[in-house]
């Protein structure tokens, strides 16, 4: 790999090197790419070699595609790297100025490549493009899983991102949304975006947002485990504990998404700690409740606050707290609210409820975990007995290994609320996905336990 520091001079340099080149997409693909791989910091592809099953990362990856007659016509994928991306490469051109009227000079003929950028027709070859990319995939040799990430890049201009991390090769979406997918060469100067193809490259499945939420959501349920035990040992009856904290973690999560202002439920318990006012918690907490419940001006907080309506904060009760136990509230709010599974919602909203009333609801609460194992049978899916866990995909033979189960099942979020589904089939037997759960079950870890 090049010696390429990542500086304001080399990134520039790159730049206008690259914006200058156009319409040439099998001339200048390979080498884009090599350079870009040294811009991100990562090697190079390899040299291809005769066998095909030691070409994990390299140019122009052979792939057999079955034709009806039974032969076979082999295609090849632009860049490939196994358990990364397939990436398919394109190079459209810049709008050309139109020669000045009446000038004596003829226009010069220019080439278009792929499409002229900016237009529907450039929008309809990346779209394609991606298509492409995923017909390699799903004809990958079924020795080897679907990658994460397709990429398509219009080379010296534009990069564009889609991922699959449960690797059922099925459905690429853009990544990380749709607004934000594409890439334009410029926006590689930002550290973070280089970071993020960098991990493209070398780990991409670090990048699945359940992996990030299953961490926050363990973190986060540690602390609710530790505050609603010492809660409940202050002699507070459960379902009064938990209809607190409900109320405590939907303030947490409208400041992080801005439906209150930021961070301001935390800001309050941190003040009123520092200041050694604690005592006016309960009073200062009911009252921002009651003006969320109703919508209009909050004396709390000295502004307006929406409507927040479906019975939460029908009762405004707060909680005395005690200085350690405000310290784990504050400690619960200063995480990303935007990355915790709800289901944290769904296990306090269980453990409010009357059993009767529970049963009546049908409000049950699972392993995530075993929905998506119903979910895959439905979709005609075969679980994997021997060898790695996972499932098997009929149509290609290939298995595939659900993004859940990467985490591991006593790592995953607490539950998900469902109706009962009758007899539907049941995964393997796996003591974190039977019976219900409790908030106060979940161990210093953030594994979860059986209530009783």
């Amino acid at each position: 790999m090049a010696d390429l520091a990542v500086s304001t001079g080399t990134t520039d340099g790159f730049f206008r090197r690259w914006e200058a080149s156009g319409a040439a997409e099998r001339a200048n693909y390979s080498m884009f790419l090599n350079e870009l791989c040294d811009l991100l910091d990562v090697p190079r592809p390899d040299p291809a070699g005769p066998d095909d099953e030691r070409n994990a990362y390299v140019f122009e990856r052979a792939v057999p595609f079955p034709n009806p007659d039974g032969s076979t016509t082999v295609k090849r994928i632009d860049l490939y790297k196994r358990d990364c991306f397939v990436l398919e490469a394109k190079q459209g051109s810049d709008r050309v100025e139109a020669a000045e009227p009446f000038s004596l000079t003829p226009p010069r003929r220019m080439r278009r490549g792929t499409a002229v950028r900016g237009t529907a027709g450039w929008d309809a070859a990346m779209y394609e493009a991606k298509g492409q990319a995923e017909l390699y995939v799903r004809n990958l040799p079924a020795s080897e899983h679907n990658p994460p990430f397709i990429i398509v890049a219009d080379v010296g201009h534009s990069i564009e991102l889609f991922s699959d991390f449960s690797r059922q090769g099925r459905t690429y979406i853009p990544f990380p949304d749709p607004r934000t997918h594409r890439l334009k060469l410029r926006d590689l100067a930002e550290a973070e975006i280089r970071e993020r193809l960098k991990q493209v490259w070398t780990e991409p499945l670090a990048l699945d947002p359940s992996r990030r939420t299953a961490k926050v959501t363990r973190e986060v349920a540690a602390k609710l485990a530790e505050l609603a035990r010492s809660l409940e040992h202050s002699c507070y009856a459960p379902d009064l504990v938990a209809h607190f904290l409900m109320r405590c973690l939907f303030t947490f999560f409208a400041e992080d998404v801005g439906l209150l202002p930021k961070d301001c439920f935390t800001a309050m318990l941190s003040r009123l700690r520092e200041e050694g006012r604690i005592t006016a918690f309960p009073d200062m907490a009911g009252s921002l409740w009651a003006t969320m419940k109703t919508g209009g001006f909050s004396p709390i907080l000295m502004q307006s606050v929406l409507c927040f309506n479906g019975g939460l904060f029908d009762q405004a009760t707060a909680l005395p707290l005690t200085d350690e136990q405000i310290g784990l509230l504050i400690d619960s709010g200063r995480k990303q609210w935007r990355e915790v599974e709800p289901a944290i919602f769904g296990t306090l909203l269980e453990r409010a409820l009357d059993k009767n009333e529970r049963h009546k609801l049908g409000a049950h609460f699972t392993w995530r975990g075993q929905t998506e194992f119903q979910v895959n049978l439905k979709l005609g899916l075969t679980p994997r007995l021997d060898g790695p866990r996972g499932w098997t995909d009929p149509e290609v033979g290939r298995g595939w290994t659900p993004r859940l189960d990467e985490v591991g099942p006593r790592g995953c979020a607490p539950c998900v609320c469902h109706r009962e589904i009758g007899n539907a089939a049941k995964p393997p037997a796996n003591p974190a996905a039977e019976g219900t759960r409790d908030i106060t079950d979940i161990d210093a870890k953030g594994t979860i336990g059986e209530s009783t």
